[in-house]
């Protein structure tokens, strides 16, 4: 039996520049990353939510499909120009400057949840306009779980319809800056419990390079990040972890706590091999098995005994 996941958010081009190298066009977006790490667990049936102009490459929705993502809730504007983003990052590969956003079809998108998806169990509201996320919670019926990625830029732009959809959410997955911004507290435990008070039951604040906290009620578990030998492009990074926490979870039907902490882990190790290569090229060929064998790898990393001296 399939796990259904829905998955909102953006289906776009990129233009990247790293220490690295650089590209021209091509294929990123929340919902792509999000879609091709929810992909690597066989029993989620993981549908998109987004939309593009004519200008999107029939190679990358067959990309899509062959990797078992529904783009049923995916809309074509017919002479429409998909949604481009260009950034270049700074040798730290931690901060980068944005160099042109075009909105294009995305400016007028009202999104349309496809029926058989209206009763999917997780929802994944991937980086978009809040306004753009509520009007797809008001689609759906009853989800066990909603799981909802935002930016800075909404906090800075539309503060009081971002509050409205953290209001109506479970889980929360932002980073530290942004978990700081949003809260007011610079302490991440205090940043935590602030927006907890929000409306979420549990937060997850990424820390990049540094692993992942998770909190609920006073209860918090920290994954460390892999540590790896190079970091080619961190874009989409943040959603191939927010894809494999949401795809673990729903592959599962375990939404307990303890799981999310499985959760985490998985979501750390697939973002582990999304930085890899440029935009989405590593996660489009991933070999479950080589996932596999990284997990084993998180595992010596974090399980270990301590003897306690009397």
């Amino acid at each position: 039996m399939s796990h259904q996941l829905l998955i909102v958010g953006t289906v776009a081009f990129d233009a990247i520049e790293t220490p690295f190298g650089k590209t021209e066009k091509i294929l990123g977006g929340a919902a792509t990353y999000i879609g091709l790490a929810a992909a690597q667990f066989k029993k989620v049936d993981a549908g998109i939510v987004s939309v593009v102009g004519d200008d999107f490459p029939q190679a990358n929705l067959d990309l899509l499909t062959q990797n078992g993502i529904n783009l049923d809730g995916l809309e074509i504007v017919k002479g429409g120009k998909t949604f481009f983003w260009s950034g270049r990052y700074h040798n730290d590969m931690n901060t980068r400057d944005t160099l042109d956003t075009q909105l294009n079809v995305l400016a007028d998108f009202q999104p349309k949840v496809p029926a058989q998806f209206q009763n999917a169990e997780i929802v994944m509201l991937g980086n978009l306009h809040p306004a753009v996320q509520l009007s797809v919670l008001e689609q759906i019926k009853n989800p066990k779980l909603v799981v909802l990625d935002t930016m800075n830029f909404w906090m800075d732009t539309t503060l009081n319809l971002l509050k409205k959809v953290i209001a109506k959410v479970d889980v929360i997955t932002i980073n530290d800056e942004e978990a700081r911004q949003l809260s007011g507290e610079y302490s991440l435990v205090k940043a935590a419990r602030v927006i907890r008070n929000m409306g979420p039951d549990h937060v997850v604040i990424k820390k990049g390079e540094h692993g992942a906290l998770l909190f609920h009620n006073e209860e918090m578990f920290f994954a460390p990040a892999l540590p790896l030998e190079e970091v080619f492009d961190p874009t989409g990074a943040g959603d191939t972890f927010a894809g494999g926490f949401a795809g673990y979870l729903a592959n599962s039907k375990d939404i307990s706590f303890e799981n999310m902490k499985n959760a985490v882990i998985y979501g750390s190790n697939l973002a582990s091999f999304c930085v890899e290569k440029f935009g989405t090229e590593r996660m489009q060929n991933l070999d479950k098995k080589e996932s596999k064998e990284r997990l084993k790898h998180f595992k010596a990393l974090t399980q270990f005994e301590i003897n306690l001296t009397k």
